[in-house]
Formats: structure tokens, C-alpha cells, sequence
């Protein structure tokens, strides 16, 4: 169950206290893509979100995204927001980030994953130990893959807050 369980949960990318997680020795941010950043099937990289990656990274991060989505969809946005990034990361395996995590240099503790699904972004941040960030879609549009696990989504949701673990809606950090 606490697998599923994240470690702040916020509304946005835009509400998150990043001034928080470098307090807490975070130096990377690991950005879900589709509807974490943009909606899915959208090819518009908002500015938005362009100038909080590099007010990120003129206070120090590095932003990667990380994403199950393929090279080609990834490419854009990437060079768009001046990033790294991982295509096709198979999240929830662990496989990609760990690599992720070797090639950089990076500890667990320093980095924090960012995305819009328990089943795959928290999942694959607990299983590792890194820091877990869960925030709402920025859209109620899905992928047919991520139709499927919204509804196994919404069963962990109702066991966490059955267990008074966690509330959408309920922003902590």
C-alpha cells in the first residue's frame, strides 16, 4: 500500500516548493511529461512551464524528464525546454531510473520524481527510494494504457484514504 503512497502532493508543477526540496539536498527533478507537463496528444509546450524550468535551473537543479512516452513525442519538448530527458522509461520498472541514477552520479536522496499517477510515477519512485511527488493532471484527457491504471489509480485511492493515508485535494509537502 505505501508503495503508492506519495511523499508531498501538490496541485501543479506550479505549486510545488522547490525552495523545500533543496533544503532537503534534492538536486534532481525527474518531470512526468504527459499530463504532468502538457496533455496528452498536445504538441504545445506551454511557456509556463518553460520559465519555471529555468528558474529550476538557475536555482541549481537539474530537470529531466522522465517519461514512458517514445523518443519522437519526447524530442520536442525536450529541446523546447532545454532538458534532458528518458524516453520509454517503463515506469513502474525500476530498470531506467536506475540507470538514470548511475549515469548522473545521483544518490537517492537527491532526487525527486514529479508526475500525475500513482501507479506509475509514485510506484516507480518508492520502489527505488527516492523522493516522491504526486500532483493532478493537467488534464482530464488519458492515453488508453493510463485509462486502465486511472481506474486501478482510484481503488489504491480509496484503500489510502479508507486508511486516512491520503485525500485528493488534500495538499501536504
Amino acid at each position: 500500500m505505501e508503495e503508492y503512497l506519495p511523499d508531498i502532493y501538490q496541485k501543479s508543477i506550479y505549486t510545488i516548493d522547490y525552495s523545500k526540496l533543496l533544503s532537503r539536498g534534492i538536486k534532481c527533478l525527474l518531470f512526468d511529461l504527459d499530463n504532468t507537463i502538457v496533455p496528452p496528444f498536445s504538441a504545445e509546450p506551454p511557456k509556463k512551464a518553460k520559465d519555471l524550468f529555468i528558474g529550476l535551473k538557475q536555482k541549481g537543479f537539474k530537470v529531466i524528464i522522465f517519461t514512458n512516452s517514445p523518443q519522437i513525442r519526447l524530442r520536442g519538448f525536450k529541446n523546447y525546454f532545454g532538458v534532458d530527458g528518458v524516453s520509454s522509461a517503463h515506469k513502474p520498472h525500476t530498470k531506467k531510473l536506475k540507470k538514470l541514477l548511475q549515469d548522473y552520479g545521483y544518490q537517492v536522496t537527491e532526487v525527486a520524481i514529479i508526475g500525475d499517477q500513482l501507479m506509475t510515477d509514485i510506484k516507480v519512485g518508492n520502489k527505488v527510494g527516492i523522493t516522491t511527488v504526486l500532483v493532478n493532471p493537467v488534464s482530464d484527457s488519458d492515453f488508453i494504457l493510463t485509462k486502465i491504471h486511472r481506474f486501478k489509480e482510484r481503488k489504491k485511492m480509496k484503500k489510502l484514504r479508507d486508511n486516512d493515508l491520503f485525500w485528493r485535494g488534500r495538499y501536504y509537502d
